[in-house]
């Protein structure tokens, strides 16, 4: 597949939408393995692995992450219709180190604050793309994402402490501006947008009463890439402080 028109998009705006990424078998296989991954594995998870609304209700599981260790996400990461799209973005061989799934659950307040994944990341050059699959209907009413376009060109913005388990900084000075710069996203299962690690995005709660907002994402970093290792200290430690301050358990 010719990914010509997404690395157009790509570089201009700092996003680009694949409809129809996955087929329909492809997707109902990965489903299938992450249905087994909530169900078997899940539970056995240390508390910053998977994220819970309220850990007393498993259907506000609201993020997971450091999947590599299940068998299937090991080998997922090498998929090479994932990796031929990121490698066509990033415009050099490019790896990913872990999965992660999204989800924004009905009638559950979880906004995602406006933010930059590469600060997240700390990685020099920022060569890096997060490839996120909608594997539900995505628009306005369930929390779509939202990309400030040609942001990823303008350097970071300054972050702080969000309050929102699993997003832990979000950009201070987000104003009127940028809101109004906003591109909203609307995906079908199976689409995918894929977003440069500068980009500033972010989405609004799911104000709907039955539709969930799940999604499967991937980083892939070009081998260009190196990090800042004293600016990921920072970071670690302001995220397991925040993470403390939640009641969650961190190991040392």
């Amino acid at each position: 597949m010719s990914y010509e028109n997404a690395k157009r998009d790509y570089d201009r705006n700092g996003f680009a939408i694949v409809r129809e990424f996955l087929t329909a078998a492809e997707l109902a296989t990965l489903t299938g393995e992450l249905d087994r991954y909530i169900q078997k594995v899940v539970p056995t998870l240390p508390d910053t692995a998977a994220f819970f609304q309220d850990r007393n209700r498993p259907e506000t599981l609201k993020q997971m992450q450091h999947m590599q260790g299940d068998r299937f996400f090991a080998e997922y990461v090498r998929h090479p219709k994932w990796k031929s799209l990121s490698e066509a973005l990033v415009g050099e061989s490019a790896e990913c180190e872990t999965p992660e799934w999204f989800n924004k659950p009905p009638g559950v307040e979880h906004p995602t604050p406006p933010h930059q994944d590469n600060y997240y990341f700390n990685l020099v050059p920022p060569n890096v793309a997060t490839i996120w699959l909608a594997l539900d209907v995505v628009d306005d009413d369930n929390g779509c994402l939202r990309y400030v376009a040609g942001s990823h060109e303008r350097g970071f913005r300054p972050h702080g402490r969000s309050n929102v388990l699993g997003f832990s900084q979000g950009i201070l000075d987000y104003g009127p501006e940028d809101e109004a710069r906003e591109v909203k996203i609307h995906l079908k299962p199976g689409d995918v947008v894929a977003h440069h690690g500068m980009t500033i995005h972010r989405a609004e709660p799911n104000r709907t009463q039955d539709r969930h907002r799940r999604a499967f994402a991937m980083v892939f970093k070009g081998i260009s890439c190196r990090r800042d290792e004293e600016s990921f200290a920072r970071y670690q430690a302001a995220a397991k402080m925040q993470h403390e301050s939640m009641g969650l358990k961190v190991g040392s």
